[in-house]
């Protein structure tokens, strides 16, 4: 998933070579093999709930309901867009769809925050698995209801598994490409046939996807851009709004799910609203004046400074620190390796030697982030030191194919001196530049036609200058001529969906078990796939290969093996300039809301966990 943003082409004998192995005499799913009425899925099998569980453990299954949270998303999904919005439609790629219209949606089955990669019945009450594993049957709930009263049946959750795979943004359609038909057999059981390819949470992808009304979508065009609330069937439905500026989630108060065990303890607030803002300190203003009560901080001489204002003084705002989940993320500015200019790893290495981490943490950040190195960071998945015997086995049969730089110490970028201008990595940067063809004349490098290196950052938010600024000025001290381009957010999600642009920043939040999904952010197919993760064009068979083993991975040992291998080759060719992170979630609230203390390790979500407290709202002048 994007934070602040979430196909593959086979490759003949790479992906045969490299799949054989694991596949031999192994079947995904085989703990599930044959058995019926299961109450919930888990991609190696262990569930933490047990058939009859009431509620799960992070949640107060008697918290209030009432009141409201007015937040803004610390992230957001597929087309959404936390800056406008022109559509209600959040599962295509056109528009521009405003963040959390998913919890209108019910789906098959919901996940747990504590426990990586598993699922429980919601709208499904259980679930039998075919012998060889490529058949789910859902048997539904006979109570599922669309807000309008009308019955949520088969027929809708077959016609809107096949709509997402043929008309859904391409996030979502690719990931369940190896689902060959869902189909109604009965008004409340649909089977849902997988190809025999697809990996281990594949079904779960599947049935984590929102539920349609097929007679609304049959009447409405499902790709049109319209700000007519949908039809659904999910805990809070559309309320007031007002394109591009707010949107206020209403709670549903006859939810028909409300008590289900995957639902006690959530969506406690009556009105979740999301005001849109394209500039952070317009954002910030109105957080001081309550207009906004809840605000995930991500830029630190904010956080360290500018929280000074009368109702932090007063005890009425509160400073909060949770801890961040354990998933596999990363950030970074990354290279559209479509442009011929970036083609060379050279070039690109060269250009990510003048970022001065250093400086910018110690003078921007105030050393409160530590530098981004691997795209599975804050994981057991991330490359560390030399490879592993287990990732030679898997890397030595491709050794011709990839740089030499794989099989020795991961890349790390290297320390900087924090001066800003790091003489010694700045005549490496030279030289990178130099052996990789450009010329230098004057004070800029040209490539052979006399064309200068240029590079354009594309950003959608003026908090980014104070960042580039110094890092472009590094860059004209290498002959690269860089500068920094400001677009209004819809220009923005245009020019990333057709991949129109130098260097963009792109963050995501990996899945706990990050199986499905990689063939977006890393596979060939996805590069020339408009909308896709896949953001830096990466077209490398030798990862095409690594991803095809995913199906096959009986265990989470075997599955750290192959992103770890992968990890090696992206970072060794340089797609990005790595960023940074923090290990800890910097929220700004009204002291106004109650939670649980443990927080789940997998997912912070307080517009949907927390809840309204109106004792401490009393407390501090604000009417309930």
């Amino acid at each position: 998933m994007r934070a602040g943003r979430t196909g593959l082409t086979r490759r003949g004998a790479l992906t045969l070579g490299a799949a054989a192995v694991l596949s031999a005499g192994m079947k995904p799913w085989a703990w599930a093999a044959g058995r019926t009425g299961l109450h919930g899925l888990s991609v190696f099998g262990d569930l933490k709930y047990p058939p009859g569980f009431t509620h799960f453990d992070y949640v107060d299954p008697d918290a209030p309901k009432g009141g409201r949270i007015n937040f803004q998303p610390p992230y957001w999904y597929f087309n959404q867009n936390p800056q406008t919005f022109n559509t209600l439609n959040s599962f295509v790629l056109r528009g521009d769809a405003p963040p959390r219209m998913e919890l209108c949606f019910d789906t098959l089955m919901s996940s747990a925050a504590d426990e990586p990669s598993a699922m429980y019945g919601l709208v499904a009450e259980t679930v039998d698995v075919s012998e060889d594993t490529n058949i789910y049957t859902f048997h539904l709930r006979p109570e599922a209801r669309f807000h309008d009263g009308t019955p949520l049946t088969a027929e809708d959750v077959a016609f809107s598994l096949m709509l997402i795979k043929t008309d859904g943004h391409p996030n979502l359609a690719q990931v369940i490409r190896e689902m060959v038909s869902a189909e109604a057999a009965g008004a409340a059981t649909v089977v849902v046939t997988l190809s025999g390819k697809q990996s281990r949470d594949t079904i779960l992808t599947v049935a984590g996807l929102p539920i349609f009304s097929k007679a609304f979508y049959t009447a409405n065009d499902f790709l049109a851009g319209t700000l007519d609330p949908p039809l659904a069937s999910g805990p809070y439905k559309v309320g007031r709004l007002s394109g591009g500026r707010f949107i206020e989630y209403e709670r549903v108060d006859d939810y028909w799910g409300r008590d289900l065990p995957v639902n006690r303890g959530y969506s406690n607030f009556d009105i979740i609203r999301v005001d849109f803002f394209t500039e952070r300190q317009t954002a910030f203003e109105a957080f001081k004046k309550g207009e906004i009560t809840f605000r995930e901080e991500f830029t630190s001489i904010t956080w360290a400074k500018d929280y000074n204002f009368p109702a932090v003084a007063q005890g009425k705002v509160l400073k909060s620190l949770f801890p961040g989940e354990k998933r596999p993320s990363y950030q970074g500015w990354f290279f559209n390796t479509r442009r011929g200019k970036f083609a060379d790893p050279r070039t690109r290495q060269a250009i990510g030697l003048a970022f001065d981490f250093e400086w910018s943490n110690r003078n921007l950040f105030f050393d409160s982030y530590e530098r981004l190195h691997s795209y599975f960071e804050k994981s057991d998945f991330a490359a560390a030191g030399t490879p592993s015997a287990e990732e030679l086995a898997l890397l030595e049969p491709y050794r011709g194919e990839l740089p030499e730089e794989v099989f020795g110490e991961v890349y790390v970028p290297p320390k900087t001196n924090g001066s800003g201008r790091d003489r010694k990595l700045l005549r490496q940067a030279s030289e990178l530049l130099a052996a990789a063809g450009w010329i230098q004349v004057g004070n800029s490098v040209v490539d052979e036609e006399g064309a200068p290196l240029e590079v354009e950052f594309l950003i959608d938010s003026s908090s980014l200058e104070r960042i580039l600024s110094p890092y472009v000025q590094s860059l004209k001290l290498i002959g690269v001529n860089a500068w920094i381009r400001q677009v209004d957010p819809v220009q923005m999600q245009s020019r990333e969906n057709d991949y129109d642009f130098d260097v963009v920043m792109s963050a995501v939040s990996l899945d706990p078990t990050p199986l499905d999904g990689l063939q977006q952010l890393f596979g060939s197919a996805a590069a020339d796939t408009p909308g896709t993760y896949n953001l830096a064009g990466i077209r490398e068979p030798v990862v095409d290969a690594l991803i095809a083993r995913l199906p096959a991975v009986q265990s989470r040992d075997e599955l750290i093996t192959v992103t770890r291998a992968i990890d090696r080759i992206l970072r060794a060719k340089h797609y990005w300039v790595s960023n940074w992170y923090r290990p800890s979630h910097n929220v700004a609230h009204w002291d106004i809301f109650g939670w649980t203390e443990d927080k789940p390790d997998y997912a912070f979500t307080p517009e949907t966990t927390w809840w309204f407290d109106r004792d401490k709202a009393a407390a501090i002048g604000i009417p309930g």
